[in-house]
């Protein structure tokens, strides 16, 4: 092999590496810790005979809906492959007993639910042990990432110790519903996938300039007008609610943004007055800006959407924007130019926009949500609680991603990185090493800075992307964004990484995941067969 790889590195170019893939056992993201004992043995499984199991004096069992749910995904993902034969060597392992320390089943998870969980594999017993329900799904992922397939068709699993957990609390992915209109199948494939490399927060990017497909039962009107189609390009209650049932049942967070005051157009039509009339030489131009910050019937009704919102997403988050807001029309309209006069607020109309936020971050502060923002909201100095989550995406000459960090976390705020995984990005060869190499706590601070980043998100938006090819462009590249967050920074051997991503994105194909392949090769199940 060692040989093999020495050559395969003079013919081809450095970035263009082929790696054979890893065998069974090379789990994705890789753990905090796994020794596997030398020569150690394999444990067949039997899949007539093999059950999961809650473990004698577990504070969880049956009855709780996750952990059923759960045993009954990863039996069919373990023995997709049908076999008719039982294992002709060794002591079996027939079952997997499940510890959880914790008591807790009806709730949702939140940033501080505890992931970390411990595998034991040997000579026919198999443990794994969690603080909190949500470490068992993800050692339930891990396991079945452990179980192979030999030529005989026997499953197996080898022998293996996990001790593992999260780096970082907040493990995120961004899809875009509103520049293209993605079915609601295609939504819950996502969770799927996401729980496969424990992502853990779905932030759901709704509603945008192009259309406003979030279904409101206090405001109707907004989806009737603002939908690309009212009838079928819409999210109801009920497609809204089995979105959050879904992802809870992942252990996945739901986190609506409902971007304002920029990133409003689609509102317009369905709130009429919400949106600030632009004019050319002090006449209407019949065209319209950002939601007009100057009235008090926008904050009556940026008071009722947020109510609403509040009631139907359970997380203590909302993410509420605050990015892109173009002056233009409000510099235009003599009502907002007589109201900065009045507010002496001269020609900056920074000033007006924090105004808005400020009193939109009041509104929620008051319905008992916490907030995150795009890092316009704090570069316009807007005045924010200390607990406020500020989202770096920016990346550009001049401030880096990387300075903006220093700064947000300076300034005692806790910081998303975003700016270097933007996924909807494409180029030719092996993109996904450049979202790999981002560390998101190289930047110039304290450690007490580095321990406000809480974590990131791999972005998706939807200029050019809908259902056709949302799933080959997320998997397996957004795999590296998952790895970053989850595992140890000082996994890092590009080499290694290729091997266990190209044996994961064969494992996403036998799923059904369309996932498209990192270079050259092939897997045992190519086009989603199992």
């Amino acid at each position: 092999m060692a040989a093999a790889r020495a050559l395969l590195r003079l013919l081809l170019p450095p970035l263009l590496l082929l790696v054979l893939p890893g065998p069974a056992g090379a789990v994705w993201p890789q753990p905090q810790a796994q020794h596997s004992p030398p020569g150690g043995g394999r444990c067949p499984l039997p899949p007539g005979q093999f059950r999961f199991a809650a473990a004698d004096g577990s504070a969880v069992g049956p009855g709780c809906d996750v952990l059923d749910s759960a045993f009954q995904r990863y039996r069919a993902l373990l023995f997709a492959r049908p076999t008719e034969n039982e294992p002709p060597w060794g002591t079996p392992c027939t079952q997997l007993l499940v510890y959880v320390a914790m008591p807790g089943c009806d709730g949702f998870p939140n940033l501080d639910s505890k992931e970390s969980y411990k595998l034991i594999v040997s000579k026919g017993s198999m443990l794994l042990s969690a603080e909190a329900i949500w470490g068992v799904l993800r050692g339930l992922e891990t396991f079945s990432q452990l179980v192979g397939r030999d030529e005989n068709g026997t499953y197996y699993i080898n022998e293996t110790e996990i001790v593992d957990f999260p780096r970082f609390p907040h493990r995120g992915l961004l899809l875009d519903t509103s520049r293209h209109y993605l079915p609601l199948r295609a939504i819950l494939e996502t969770l799927d996938v996401m729980a496969y490399n424990k992502f853990n927060v779905f932030h759901w990017h709704i509603v945008d300039d192009p259309s406003f497909p979030y279904e409101s039962s206090t405001f109707p009107e907004l989806s009737k007008k603002g939908a690309f189609n009212a009838m079928t390009h819409v999210y109801t209650a009920s497609d809204v609610r089995a979105v959050i049932d879904y992802a809870r049942l992942r252990g996945i967070r739901v986190i609506p943004e409902f971007d304002t005051p920029g990133h409003t157009l689609s509102w317009g039509p369905g709130a009429p007055g919400l949106l600030t009339p632009c004019y050319v030489v002090q006449e209407p131009s019949g065209t319209y800006g950002p939601i007009n910050p100057i009235l008090n019937s926008t904050y009556e009704f940026v008071t009722s959407l947020f109510q609403e919102v509040s009631s139907v997403f359970p997380d203590f988050f909302l993410h509420l924007g605050g990015d892109e807001v173009d002056f233009t029309c409000w510099r235009s309209n003599p009502k907002i130019q007589a109201f900065m006069k009045e507010m002496d607020f001269g020609d900056d109309y920074k000033k007006l926009e924090s105004l808005y936020i400020q009193r939109l971050l009041e509104i929620v502060s008051s319905l008992g949500k916490g907030y995150i923002v795009w890092q316009e909201v704090f570069d316009n100095d807007v005045v924010v609680r200390p607990d406020t989550i500020i989202h770096v995406w920016k990346e550009n000459l001049l401030t880096p991603y990387k300075e903006e960090m220093a700064n947000v976390t300076r300034a005692g705020y806790h910081a998303l990185l975003s700016a270097p995984w933007y996924l909807n990005r494409i180029s030719y060869g092996q993109d996904w090493m450049e979202a790999y190499r981002v560390e998101p706590l190289d930047f110039r601070g304290s450690p007490e800075q580095k321990a406000l980043v809480i974590g990131g998100e791999a972005c998706m938006w939807g200029e050019y992307v809908d259902v056709t090819n949302l799933t080959p462009r997320l998997w397996p590249r957004a795999g590296a964004v998952a790895e970053r967050l989850w595992s140890n920074s000082t996994v890092r051997n590009m080499d290694d990484a290729y091997a266990r991503l190209s044996e994961f994105r064969c494992t996403l194909l036998g799923r059904g995941v369309q996932a498209q392949p990192l270079y050259v090769g092939y897997c045992e199940n190519e086009f989603g067969e199992v």
